[in-house]
């Protein structure tokens, strides 16, 4: 009885750590499980579930639960904006020159399916893609357009590539051509294309400032000899004004003086040797009454001949009349009047010299025989 129950006990301590081993087995394969079935999808991420090695769904971002050992995970994508800097490509323009241009391809994946399962390595398969386009494209162009139509080449080259793309669950939204480097004979002979075009702009402007500032300059010196002209044109108009009355007044003086010709003969002669000393007087012309003024100056000192009663100026209103008359008008008026007066003048005496044959002489029209001599 006691030996039974020993062996028995025994048995039991025979069985029971195989009876352990398949528990925590059987433990472990739930924990592994459980574990494989809880998804977590992260914002911004896609999932892509296959069952029994097919496509299955595509997981969102979230908490999600899979059937352990059917369902496994395909691939994780990123639905962000991706940029992709590709190495830079030697092209050849029309004009034979080869350029070096790096680009820059920012896309975004649409449909993870599609990425998942229609392209192997869609960064490869848009890198070629875009080298080859961007050959073809710049192939049409010479230099000058590869160099100011960025702008031209991102649209066309976008265009391809977003049309290759779709197929693929790949949307291309900008296509950047960081740096468009020619050779360096190219660099240096438009560096000195630029300072030659910059020069000309300096010569240019530089000339248009002359030009401005000899315009400026005429213009200021016509205004000053306009004004100038007025100027002396007025104060001619003034002095003849002024002289005018100061002759009248004179005039005046001596009628009141109730001068006699021995005065006025004895003025007449104290006056001609101011006139003959002038330093621009060549020629000296001797007024053809000189004579009578001599005699007139001998019978004064001699005692000869009579006085003319009452002098030679009769006392008549017509002095205060003349007096007032000289009056300074206004400038404007006055310079309008003496024009006017010089151009009737000379029409007269051109008139004057057709009709009697022979030219204009005033000496000969006041009646004197002038006689010249050297002084």
């Amino acid at each position: 009885m006691n030996s039974r129950n020993w062996l028995a006990d025994d048995g039991m301590m025979i069985v029971s750590p195989v009876l352990l081993v398949l528990l925590g087995a059987i433990v472990l394969l739930v924990l592994v499980a459980l574990f494989r079935s809880v998804l977590m999808v992260h914002q911004g991420y896609s999932v892509i579930v296959e069952r029994l090695g097919r496509y299955h769904t595509t997981l969102q971002p979230g908490l999600h639960f899979l059937v352990p050992f059917f369902d496994s995970v395909r691939q994780r994508i990123d639905m962000r904006e991706q940029v992709v800097p590709f190495p830079p490509q030697t092209v050849i323009t029309s004009d034979n020159i080869n350029v070096s241009i790096d680009t820059v391809i920012y896309y975004q994946v649409t449909h993870p399916e599609a990425a998942t399962y229609e392209i192997a390595d869609p960064m490869t398969a848009i890198e070629q893609l875009a080298v080859t386009t961007m050959r073809n494209i710049i192939g049409t162009m010479d230099m000058e357009q590869a160099l100011t139509g960025r702008d031209q080449i991102n649209g066309q080259l976008r265009g391809v590539l977003d049309e290759a793309t779709g197929r693929w669950g790949i949307r291309v939204s900008r296509v950047e051509l960081k740096a468009i480097d020619p050779p360096a004979r190219v660099q240096a002979a438009m560096e000195q294309q630029m300072k030659a075009e910059r020069d000309r702009r300096a010569a240019i402007l530089n000339a248009e400032g002359v030009k401005q500032s000899a315009i400026l300059q005429a213009e200021g010196e016509k205004q000053s000899a306009i004004l100038r002209a007025e100027g002396q044109a007025q104060s001619t108009i003034l002095r003849a004004q002024g002289e005018s009355r100061a002759i009248l007044q004179l005039f005046d003086a001596i009628h009141r003086g109730n001068a006699d010709p021995k005065l006025l003969a004895y003025e007449y002669i104290r006056t001609l040797p101011q006139i003959a000393n002038s330093a621009s007087s060549k020629v000296w012309v001797i007024p053809s009454d000189l004579t009578s003024a001599l005699d007139a100056v001998r019978r004064g000192f001699g005692g000869e001949g009579e006085e003319a009663p009452g002098g030679i100026f009769e006392n008549t209103p017509e002095i205060a009349d003349a007096l007032s008359a000289t009056n300074l008008p206004d400038l404007d008026s006055a310079l309008a009047t003496a024009k006017g007066e010089a151009g009737r003048a000379a029409e007269d005496a051109t008139r004057s010299g057709t009709a009697s044959g022979r030219p204009f002489d005033p000496a000969a029209e006041v009646g004197q025989a002038p006689t010249s001599s050297q002084g």
